[in-house]
């Protein structure tokens, strides 16, 4: 009994995911869909999807009281053995219904360290792990103390959103105040910190009842926070195997994910190495396969495909069956992407024999390559940084956060 196909209920505010709910029905199971009626023309993997339902707006636009009912509803014909969130914004979505319909898997007090970075930072700190200088936006005299006693410059950073949306850098008090005072009565979705210069790395991993079975680490050759704050292009690459950044981002990823009380799935986390002095810093961490393409730079690396492997994790948990892991390799990849100026950018010219996917998103212009040399993938990403940047790559603002999760 144990080894026949389980129910799995699948939530998704994005159109991504689709390897994920491909391998779920591969392995047998039933698979549903929740996601936003404003994904419907996507081309979701229909053939390997049960079910899809569609829930009005998008993301914060969700009736939660009309989601509980709904998936009550589906309940009473169908035994859900598990709900699973495939985008950051789903985590709470996802972690409320478990607790709601009593159905195992992380819960709202243990989803708050993948989701709400105070929560995240409070947590690491108390577990020892080093985090930036920060303090929560609620008490003016904790403000007031943050700013005498921390040098600057400062970021103020949106507690719940994904990537670097909504982060404002400050260089002094008054400044600071300011933008609070901007803030208005949304500071409480915020948190302050010390900004610290210097290179910032993703650990891309999977977790298996709280062991770490693989973890890739990469790069930011640019940052998330250096595009959405100047424009540019997005660069990341993985690092040299065994290497002592390799080795010191791997343990503290460890550290994380035991300090969190994260049991199994894929994890993208983040990093800082300081350039003052050279220790190494947690910025915040996700339940989730990394965004911007990076699980298809990390599968031309490794070999392994995270949304297909989380998959298969969460389908032998449900079976109860032993996981193990496929044989990884040690290529290296790296992948440049940015805004395009035209739907559909002519990048037939990039055609090094190193070149491994392209980016199929209107007005993007993405590549991920791949080579046996760490050093040729650093040089091909400068080599088409430089030449998207004339005449392909544009910038746009970055949308105003009006709602907070």
């Amino acid at each position: 009994m144990e080894n026949q196909g389980k129910t799995f209920l699948c939530i998704s505010n994005f159109f991504k995911g689709n390897a994920f709910l491909t391998q779920l029905k591969i392995e047998g199971n039933r698979v549903f869909l929740i996601t936003s009626e404003k994904l419907k023309d996507k081309p979701w993997a229909f053939e390997y999807i049960d079910e899809i339902f569609y829930m009005p707006g998008q993301d914060l636009d969700w009736d939660m009281e009309i989601l509980l009912k709904g998936v009550g509803g589906l309940l009473k014909s169908h035994k859900i053995e598990s709900i699973i969130s495939l985008d950051d914004y789903d985590v709470e979505k996802a972690t409320y219904l478990r607790e709601h319909f009593r159905i195992p898997g992380m819960g709202q007090t243990t989803g708050r360290y993948f989701r709400d970075k105070l929560a995240m930072r409070m947590k690491a700190k108390d577990a020892g792990i080093k985090v930036p200088a920060f303090t929560s936006l609620f008490h003016d005299e904790d403000i007031n103390h943050f700013a005498d006693h921390v040098s600057g410059p400062w970021v103020l950073k949106p507690r719940s959103e994904a990537s670097a949306n909504g982060i404002i850098k400050v260089y002094d008090k008054e400044s600071l105040w300011n933008k609070i005072h901007e803030l208005g009565e949304n500071r409480l979705y915020y948190l302050v910190e010390q900004f610290k210069p210097g290179d910032v790395y993703h650990a891309d991993g999977l977790q298996l009842e709280g062991k770490n079975l693989f973890c890739c680490v990469s790069r930011y050759l640019a940052t998330p926070m250096e595009i959405s704050q100047g424009g540019g292009i997005f660069r990341s690459a993985n690092i040299p195997y065994n290497s002592e950044d390799d080795k010191a981002i791997k343990n503290a990823n460890n550290a994380i994910m035991k300090a969190f009380g994260m049991k199994s799935g894929a994890t993208h986390t983040e990093f800082i190495k300081c350039k003052e002095d050279g220790e190494i810093y947690f910025l915040e961490t996700s339940s989730r396969v990394g965004g911007a393409h990076l699980a298809e730079m990390v599968e031309a690396a490794t070999g392994l495909n995270l949304w297909a492997e989380w998959a298969k994790i969460e389908d032998h948990l449900g079976k109860k069956l032993t996981y193990k892991l496929p044989k990884v390799s040690k290529n290296y990849a790296g992948i440049v992407l940015t805004l395009a100026n035209v739907q559909h950018p002519d990048l037939s010219s990039f055609d090094d024999e190193e070149v491994y996917f392209r980016v199929p998103l209107d007005y993007h212009a993405g590549l991920i390559v791949k080579s046996k040399k760490a050093e040729r993938i650093l040089e091909l990403l400068d080599n088409y940084a430089s030449r998207l940047s004339d005449g392909i790559s544009t910038v746009a603002d970055a949308p105003e956060l009006k709602k907070f999760h």
